[in-house]
């Protein structure tokens, strides 16, 4: 979802042949530009050694939520995950602090350009928020557990609510450069699962039910506000493959005929891990 796709349809740039996304990305599952790796050594990549998570362990969920308390004393209720073109928002979150994801126990460091790989806290349209500036991916080279670790964290601190969001491919041939899409359920292709391994149960539990991992209030919500700010949006199934490579025209026609709207590389770890939360 952070890197171009290119459209199943038309040739105009609306279907095969055609360049997605347009210039200006949209949020949820809309669209973005390509974009390149940073140079790793000027941001401090860690080490193959360093990224070794294979799942969520207690203590290290705790350490990292006390560093973030020692920063900002607020309680938040909704945690924002802001994919590539959403980082702006982040500027409108008030009186809070960001810390680097460097400066934070057990986090990733940000290695796409686009994301600027930071924790931002504080206000926002009334509510306390806090946002991460910035994903983390499979094709990174990180696993599952390291891409979604700061969603556990998300939930210690106190947030009941995740609003996930990316820049993704359009599959149905309905779809226009541009458009919102309200994902309603997804299908996942990545291979992995971040819930794999040892249980603890202060965490979640072994069998997550996934008959409805997006909530249907929610999506009723976001479609009525995008009516009346008479924003074109739909609701739809969203796939996620691992990348970084974008799809061959065979696997288009696959990811359509099984019934996804739209392709990406991002957010169903994230989700799953929000559901197992509670």
């Amino acid at each position: 979802p952070d890197e171009g796709h290119r459209v199943y349809g038309r040739s105009d740039g609306t279907g095969p042949g055609g360049q997605y996304p347009p210039a200006e990305p949209g949020p949820c599952v809309g669209s973005a530009g390509a974009s390149p790796s940073r140079d790793l050594r000027s941001i401090g990549f860690k080490t193959p050694t360093e990224r070794s998570m294979t799942h969520h362990d207690w203590e290290q969920v705790r350490e990292a939520t006390e560093k973030v308390r020692s920063a900002w004393g607020g309680s938040p209720a909704i945690g924002l995950v802001l994919g590539t073109g959403l980082g702006a928002l982040a500027r409108e979150i008030e009186a809070g602090v960001a810390l680097p994801y460097p400066e934070i126990p057990h986090f990733p460091v940000s290695t796409v350009q686009g994301h600027a790989g930071q924790l931002v806290c504080g206000e926002l349209a009334g509510h306390s928020v806090v946002a991460m500036e910035g994903r983390f991916h499979l094709y990174e080279g990180y696993t599952a557990a390291q891409v979604t670790f700061p969603i556990r964290v998300m939930k210690e601190l106190g947030c009941r609510l995740l609003i996930v969001s990316n820049a993704c491919g359009g599959l149905n041939p309905q779809f226009r450069k541009g458009d919102l899409m309200v994902i309603e359920d997804h299908i996942n292709l990545l291979g992995v699962n971040p819930l794999i391994g040892p249980n603890d149960d202060r965490l979640g539990p072994r069998f997550p039910d996934m008959i409805e991992p997006y909530d249907q209030g929610l999506q009723d919500l976001a479609l009525q506000a995008a009516l009346e700010a008479e924003i074109r949006a739909h609701r739809g199934v969203y796939v996620a493959v691992t990348g970084p490579n974008l799809e061959t025209r065979a696997e288009y026609r696959f990811l359509r005929g099984i019934g996804a709207d739209v392709v990406g590389m991002s957010t169903i770890p994230e989700v799953l891990v929000a559901v197992h939360a509670g």
